[in-house]
């Protein structure tokens, strides 16, 4: 299906830099990819609490 929208040129520029892209369809496909597979804030909040529970001697032996 195709769609017409506007762009930002600049942003553009920017997402194809960053993802290294060459194409416009290529680039806002990635970046919609990208976004799609990212945590949500409520997701991320979730996860910093719950690791907040966890007492501290077992959080620095996750990390070694």
């Amino acid at each position: 299906m195709k769609h017409l929208v506007d762009l930002d040129e600049a942003a553009l520029s920017a997402a194809r830099t960053a993802l290294g892209t060459s194409s416009i369809k290529e680039t806002v496909n990635r970046a919609l990819q990208q976004i799609s597979h990212s945590p949500s804030e409520d997701e991320i909040s979730a996860a910093l609490s719950t690791l907040a529970t966890v007492p501290s001697d077992v959080r620095e032996q996750a990390w070694r």
